[in-house]
Order: structure tokens, then C-alpha cells, then sequence
């Protein structure tokens, strides 16, 4: 994994670093293990005012990814989606993905683009679950952009000396960010009258990996 992580990173110095940050947003969203968080930050670094569109790139390239997971879980779940999530070590928390998503729906896409939670879980598991799709790609626009545009934003608006400020508590800022957000819509909803607990418990319990979309 090492290995694999230092030959992410040096596509940072490539002439087509655009490129690859690109193609590498798009396959994380879906399958790739290695988050392209720390190459846009290398990115960023090198060239402060191409920063904001590196942010961009980053946020829309990954959307486009995420759909591609959509659609694994939506349409290959027995044949690819099933195997994928093994193998990136999903097995046990895809259940609990189900049941996320059974409360939060799109705010749970929102939650995996905008927070360490990864992602490519969140796109598969939204597959799966056959969410619509058109919320499905404005809560990952929010939520990618969330991060990979504030990042872009920030070292176009302060330079490289936003760095250290970045790798220290970008990540802290919006988790808590998202997790108000979407605290704050709960809040709301419950005060409109929401499903008590029993069927917030019973949509969980639907949420429980279905044999028959495998078969």
C-alpha cells in the first residue's frame, strides 16, 4: 500500500498532474484505495494560484467517479460490487452504510464527501440502495466540494503558508461542519412530525444486506 501510495503522490510533479488528479478522483470515488486528498494538497502547494482550479477538477472529477460507483452498486452488486466491497474491506460496515442511508438518505452522501468516511462506501451503498440519482449527485457535489474546493480556495486566498492550518484541522472543520448540517436537518425534521424511533429502527432493519439483489 506504501508502494502504491508514493506512486500517487509523484504524479504531483508530472506535466499532465492535472491529469492524473483527475483520472485519480474519479477511480477513488469508486474503487481506488488511496484517498487524492494529499496530491491535491502537493498540487496546490507547487502552483497557489491554479489552486481553485485544481479544486474544481478534483470536486467534479470524483462526482463523475461516484456515479460510476452508483451505478456498481446499482446495477453489478452480485457480479463486481459484492467482490469490491471484500476487497477494500467493507464487508462489515456496508450493512451499517445501508442502515445510514435508510435514515439520512442523500445527507449520508453528503456526510461520506464532506468527512474522512470513505466515499467510494458511500457511492456503492447509494447504488445499492437505488436512491435517486439527481440527489445523489448534488449531495456529492456538496460534499466533495465541501472539501477539495475550500482546500483550493484557501491556498489560492493565502498561499502555501495555509498549509500547515490545512493538514491540522481542515479535517476536523468539516466533519463538524457536515455533521451540524446535517444535525440541524434532523432537528427540523423531527419538529415536522418525523417517524418515531420504531420506524427509524425497522428502516435499519431493512437495510440489512439483501440476498436476493446477489443472486
Amino acid at each position: 500500500m506504501r508502494s502504491l501510495y508514493n506512486w500517487t503522490m509523484d504524479k504531483a510533479a508530472h506535466p499532465q498532474a492535472q491529469g492524473w488528479l483527475a483520472f485519480f478522483c474519479f477511480i477513488e470515488a469508486s474503487f481506488f484505495p488511496i484517498p487524492p486528498h494529499p496530491l491535491l494538497g502537493l498540487m496546490c502547494l507547487a502552483e497557489p494560484r491554479n489552486a481553485l482550479r485544481f479544486g474544481i477538477i478534483a470536486t467534479l472529477s470524483s462526482v463523475a467517479g461516484g456515479v460510476l460507483g452508483y451505478a456498481i452498486g446499482w446495477g453489478l452488486y452480485g457480479s463486481i460490487g459484492e467482490w469490491l466491497i471484500a476487497t477494500l474491506g467493507y464487508a462489515e460496515t456496508f450493512p451499517v452504510a445501508q442502515c445510514r442511508f435508510a435514515e439520512l438518505g442523500p445527507w449520508a452522501v453528503f456526510i461520506g464527501g464532506a468527512t474522512p468516511v470513505p466515499f467510494k462506501l458511500m457511492t456503492l451503498t447509494a447504488g445499492f440502495m437505488e436512491m435517486a440519482l439527481l440527489p445523489f449527485i448534488l449531495a456529492s457535489l456538496a460534499g466533495r466540494g465541501l472539501v477539495f474546493v475550500v482546500v483550493g480556495a484557501l491556498f489560492r486566498v493565502f498561499g502555501t503558508p495555509i498549509k500547515a492550518f490545512i493538514e491540522r484541522y481542515l479535517g476536523l472543520v468539516t466533519t463538524v461542519f457536515a455533521l451540524l448540517v446535517v444535525a440541524g436537518f434532523l432537528a427540523i425534521t423531527q419538529l415536522r412530525g418525523a417517524d418515531d424511533g420504531k420506524d427509524g429502527a425497522k428502516a435499519c432493519a431493512a437495510a440489512v444486506p439483501l440476498d436476493d439483489r446477489t443472486g
